[in-house]
């Protein structure tokens, strides 16, 4: 079957950039493809490489030239190699996103399109220059031929050049006009064969995904404008115009425009020439007699004050190498401590890291982060980073302060409301809440920032939850390996939730989009074994590694003291549902049984329960920035969740405290038979309230469950044993592939 897509990719001695282009090309979801390398007769390991990754990869077929014709030259073999249905031509020393290809497609087959175009994302290879998208549109549009030609003038502000986009062409278009590129340019060359597509009758989309990463660096010629190259660019003006039976008006003032702008573009090359050898009258007489090109002669001079302020602003810190690959957190939950499960879980897989050489360095790319209190600060346990790197905030010390001011006024409003609620003014909850920052949609503004701050740290790229593997692609580092931290199945939510008849999970996702977003990394990385059972199964081309939480346990079990219970949670859907099923359907029957019981109630989780009427017996404390005397104090550990999947990570931390635990089958899923001995279990409200009774009246059972907690914990809990694969597989290779300028 023929591919669908011909990727055509000219190369010239681009070996530092080869590997990485190829890889992104390879990595694409749409999989019937071909690459078409045509190597211009390089003199570096440029066709090594290529062989090597067709070894490797049978869509990757090399034509090398034995002398060097430039990439119009060779773009012409790719075209007359390419086979698919559609043709999309790449720089060798450019880079994609993994979706782009086949949403392009999918995009201009749905349209009508006969071509069809992304944003760029450019960036300098020496952070020079913070990355930037190349357009400034939001939606989708069609360009038409004038508009396409008056935006490649040279010199003058008409909107983006859109010669520079790299579009993908239906293939019959150019077999049926025998359109070629001109060999004579080594510059525009694009602009001229799209052009030349366009007056045919083309149709040409544009879209403002930001999916093609477009490399600047000092031995690109996009940028190099001289007699030598603008002197063809006018030859290829005059045949474009010979091919043109009756012109339009508006075409062919859009044409003169350009033309005007290449012979200024030509007057100041001879101006500049003048100068560097040193003929002031020649260069004077030249200035007079081309204003326009004189007044150019400030651009080099502002490009050179803009690179020197850019390059001290943005230009990364220089590392030690430390012989480990560098890690890269990405993350949109507030890992401030352990104050939530999902945050426990990924500082302890950072701090297993840590242990082993690595620099791990957290990215939060979206001030969703701060939620709706205008600060977060990083506690104690946070020291697991080397660096963290939040946008939009100001950071004093672990104190980041949000820059975006709605989110003080939200806060100053939710206080009031709170407040409100506690002096019986009634409240508490008609604020709406922040987005749930873990699934919000990415923005241009969070990709560029991962653009920007990840590649120097990206070795290794760990994406916390799925919803973060967008950002992969954006850290610049393909061949880097990558992992995802699944936490639990989102998609399963929704129907646990039925069943359970709680709240609805702030997160709908169907399985195959959740797959999907799974896939974008390399491996997986699933809380229990059941999880990664599904993952294995549905995506069998991805490695999937089990990871339990770690724990270091305490020295020996913590009984408690009096009727005192503890339950631990974030503002999640299955802890609030939960903590309702306890009020409502254990707590009365316990209560009457011991009327001096208590609960203590740490985490966010209260948040849910401002309003709720006064429970006796419990005590709402919000977010615990130490938890252990909590848990010394307690004499029992509840978990009553009634949805949800993944490894309840409060569980393994209760255990590792030594406690005795009361909790439910959902709270259990996945390590039903780890924990058969140590957490007593219970679904029915009658049981769940005697099991815990039965804890309350027994010092010495709970001493016992405790024990077993604590063996458990050691047997299958500890760094080594929940950790040994990820750690092997974070340690794979060293992928420090920064290019020199």
């Amino acid at each position: 079957m023929p591919p669908l897509v011909s990727v055509i990719m000219a190369n010239f001695n681009g070996g530092r950039f080869l590997a990485d282009a190829l890889a992104t090309v390879a990595g694409q979801s749409l999989r019937n493809i071909e690459v078409i390398v045509i190597d211009d007769a390089s003199t570096d390991n440029s066709c090594d490489l290529v062989k090597k990754a067709a070894v490797q990869d049978p869509r990757i077929r090399l034509l090398a030239n034995t002398k060097n014709g430039g990439p119009a030259s060779a773009r012409n073999l790719g075209l007359d190699a390419a086979r698919g249905d559609w043709l999309a031509v790449m720089d060798s020393d450019d880079l994609m996103h993994p979706e782009r290809l086949a949403n392009l497609v999918d995009t201009a087959e749905r349209d009508g399109a006969d071509m069809i175009a992304d944003n760029l994302m450019m960036f300098h290879d020496d952070a020079s220059a913070p990355p930037s998208r190349f357009l400034p549109y939001n939606d989708a549009q069609w360009v038409d031929t004038p508009r396409y030609i008056r935006s490649n003038q040279l010199f003058v502000s008409a909107g983006p050049p859109l010669g520079y986009l790299k579009p993908v062409i239906r293939a019959k278009l150019i077999r049926r006009g025998g359109s070629r590129y001109d060999t004579t340019l080594r510059i525009a060359e694009d602009y001229y064969f799209v052009l030349g597509l366009l007056v045919a009758g083309a149709r040409f989309r544009l879209v403002p995904d930001l999916t093609y990463f477009y490399r600047r660096h000092t031995s690109s010629i996009s940028h190099r404008l001289s007699a030598a190259t603008l002197q063809p660019m006018l030859q290829a003006d005059s045949t474009l115009r010979a091919t043109l039976a009756s012109p339009q008006p508006d075409i062919l003032a859009a044409l003169d425009a350009v033309r005007r702008t290449v012979e200024t573009a030509l007057a100041f090359d001879g101006l500049v020439g003048a100068l560097k050898r040193k003929q002031p009258l020649r260069a004077l007489r030249l200035a007079a007699a081309n204003p326009r090109a004189a007044a150019l002669l400030r651009q080099p001079v502002h490009d050179r004050l803009r690179r020197l302020l850019n390059s001290r602003a943005v230009a990364p810190a220089a590392r030690k190498p430390s012989g480990h690959p560098s890690v890269c957190v990405m993350s949109r939950q507030r890992v401030t401590g352990s104050t939530s499960g999902s945050s426990a879980y990924l500082l302890s897989l950072c701090a297993a890291l840590r242990g082993r050489g690595h620099e791990v360095h957290l990215v939060c790319p979206s001030p969703g982060v701060f939620g709706r209190w205008p600060w977060v600060r990083f506690g104690a346990e946070t020291g697991v980073f080397n660096s963290i790197t939040l946008r939009g905030a100001w950071r004093f010390g672990r104190v980041f302060i949000a820059r975006d001011p709605r989110i003080a006024v939200r806060a100053l409003l939710t206080v009031l409301d709170r407040l409100g609620a506690r002096i019986g003014l009634g409240g508490g909850n008609r604020i709406k809440p922040a987005p749930y920052s873990v699934g919000l949609p990415w923005t241009v503004e969070d990709r560029l920032f991962v653009a920007r701050h990840a590649p120097p740290i990206a070795d290794f790229i760990l994406a916390d939850y799925a919803f973060l593997t967008e950002g992969i692609a954006y850290t610049l580092r393909p061949r880097a390996n990558s992992a995802v931290v699944m936490h639990d199945l989102f998609s399963s939510r929704v129907e646990q939730f039925k069943t359970s008849g709680g709240t609805a999970p702030l997160l709908h996702i169907t399985i195959e989009d959740e797959l999907t977003l799974l896939a974008r990394a390399k491996a997986v990385i699933a809380i229990q074994a059941a999880e990664a059972a599904i993952i294995a199964a549905r995506l069998p081309e991805r490695r999937v590694i089990t990871a339990p939480m770690a724990v270091f346990p305490v020295a020996a079990p913590q009984p408690g003291n009096g009727a005192n219970m503890l339950f631990i949670g974030s503002n999640t859907a299955p802890n609030v549902t939960g903590l309702a099923w306890f009020i409502d359907a254990v707590w009365p029957t316990i209560l009457a049984a011991t009327p001096g019981a208590t609960l203590t109630i740490a985490g966010a989780v209260a948040d849910a329960f401002i309003g709720h009427a006064q429970i006796p017996g419990f005590r709402f404390l919000g977010p615990v920035a130490d938890l252990a005397p909590l848990y010394s104090a307690a004499s029992v550990v509840i978990s009553p969740l009634r949805a949800g999947s993944g490894l309840k990570i409060k569980l393994v931390e209760a255990l590792g405290h030594g406690k005795a635990i009361v909790a439910t089958p959902v709270t259990v899923q996945g390590v039903e038979s780890e924990v058969e001995h140590a957490v007593s279990v219970a679904d029915d409200p009658a049981g769940f309230a005697a099991a815990v009774l039965t804890f309350l009246a027994d010092p010495e059972r709970r001493r016992a469950y405790g024990e077993s907690a604590l063996r458990v914990v050691a047997q299958h809990f500890s760094v080594e044993a929940c950790y040994r694969e990820l750690l092997a597989y974070a340690g794979e290779g060293l992928f420090r592939q920064h290019s020199e300028k």
